[in-house]
């Protein structure tokens, strides 16, 4: 593994550390008994000479890795962990490095775990990296990697020639990406590009804005992305996870072909420049396919489901000229333009309406757009349904970002959540997912059923 030049931000030292530089430490850091996992132990004040012990942690990722073996697990010291240069020099301004790769794999039930040091905050800084090309955080090629509690922030572009950099870039399989809070880079928080079987999980990506985009500021800078995945690969999840004030779209599923599930998750205020009013790129709260408009005979069947989107520049929920109907179920669209917006491209290259919609609210700003030939019932706007503020417990869009549940969840907010009262309780049809009371709920939230 070729590492990045490494600067703990405590000591702010200039070193570029490479596994092959460093002799092993004879052992495991820490074993019961021979063949045992091990842990091991990382700190913004360490040094990769140690033993990799909670007593003598090292100071980088790389020597973590390079001693880490399958069902093994790395913890990381609260601090930051700065980087100024990538592992390998650009080739050219259009080329891609990496500042950390992440290239040897666990196995099946034995992932190498990379987390935060319980009670702590390790945050890896990449605002300070001056590479003249295009950039990646972290490169998880491998699989069966486990990374939990980082904070992943700054990735830059560095000039004009490139769409964007990323924060984690994504390309091996089977890995769980879990409490990870990967915002403000000048690209996509997490891209996942050709691997399947990955589960991201209670992490949020926000505050992504890609000001030096050579198609123009702010169209590439998403929340979350799964592209370029091949067909048979297994299905791609993202639950439980916030996307906001990105400049492009929170979720984008465009030019994948293998399934993607995104479940119990929220996107708002996405298409904006962050923190303002201003358009940036296309501003799709979750964009669920597509290939350019073009019809692609094998396309997979993507999902979205207890969902939330809000205020979005654009549609809250849309199928972007996907060529096969989507599933859309118990779903909350709220202010964006439109809620649900299924514009579809048949075999002749014509729009036409796609998807599966069952239990969706849309409620204020413009409910829906496309629905002929979408398979569409059950919905607030099929029912009929008398809409109002009062049959919710609040329509607050504030707070959405408050501080997660100690075990990762999303926290629990009145927000857009039905009233006791309200008329859209158990008034869904069953689609084969848990519900309380007669009837399914319309909405997001399933309320007690009491």
């Amino acid at each position: 593994m070729r590492t990045a030049k490494f600067v703990p931000l405590a000591t702010l030292l200039l070193a570029v550390v490479t596994a092959s530089s460093i002799a092993l430490v004879a052992g495991p850091a820490s074993a019961s008994t021979a063949g045992a996992a091990s842990t091991y132990y990382v700190a913004p004040n360490g040094n990769d000479g140690a033993a990799g012990t909670q007593a003598a942690p090292w100071a980088s990722i790389a020597r973590a890795q390079a001693v880490a073996t399958a069902g093994d697990t790395v913890y990381f010291r609260g601090g930051t962990y700065a980087y100024t240069r990538a592992n390998s020099a650009c080739s050219s301004q259009t080329a891609r490095v990496d500042a950390i790769t992440l290239n040897k794999s666990g196995s099946s039930g034995s992932p190498i775990r990379y987390a935060a040091q319980p009670g702590e905050k390790p945050v890896f800084d990449f605002s300070r990296m001056a590479d003249n090309c295009r950039i990646k955080g972290f490169n998880v090629t491998g699989s069966w990697i486990h990374l939990k509690g980082l904070e992943v922030k700054g990735v830059p572009q560095n000039n004009n020639q490139n769409a964007e950099s990323w924060g984690i870039w994504v390309s091996g399989s089977n890995n769980t990406f879990e409490q990870i809070n990967t915002h403000h880079h000048m690209g996509t928080g997490l891209f996942i590009n050709g691997g399947g079987g990955n589960l991201v999980l209670n992490s949020d990506s926000h505050d992504n804005y890609d000001l030096r985009s050579n198609d123009g500021p702010g169209e590439n800078a998403d929340g979350f992305g799964a592209h370029y995945t091949p067909v048979g690969r297994a299905a791609n999840v993202f639950r439980g996870c916030r996307a906001w004030w990105n400049a492009d779209d929170g979720f984008d599923l465009i030019s994948t072909y293998s399934p993607v599930i995104i479940e119990n998750s929220w996107a708002w205020r996405n298409g904006y420049v962050p923190g303002t009013t201003t358009p940036s790129g296309n501003g799709a709260g979750f964009k669920s396919g597509g290939y350019g408009g073009d019809y692609e005979a094998n396309a997979p069947k993507h999902t979205v489901r207890f969902s939330v989107a809000f205020l979005n520049k654009a549609a809250g929920f849309y199928a972007n000229h996907h060529p096969v109907a989507n599933d859309f179920f118990n779903n909350t669209g709220y202010g964006n333009h439109p809620n649900f917006n299924m514009r579809g491209v048949d075999s002749s290259g014509a729009a036409v309406g796609r998807g599966n919609l069952r239990n969706n609210i849309a409620y204020t700003g413009t409910p829906t757009s496309y629905m002929t030939g979408t398979n569409a019932a059950y919905n607030s706007w099929n029912l009929g349904v008398p809409l109002s503020d009062s049959a919710f417990q609040s329509v607050s869009t504030s707070g959405w970002d408050a501080p997660r549940q100690t075990d990762g969840s999303l926290p629990v907010l009145p927000h857009l959540r039905l009233a006791a009262n309200s008329a859209l309780i158990d008034k869904g049809t069953a689609v084969g997912l848990p519900f309380n009371g007669s009837a399914p709920d319309l909405g997001a939230f399933e309320s007690d059923g009491r």
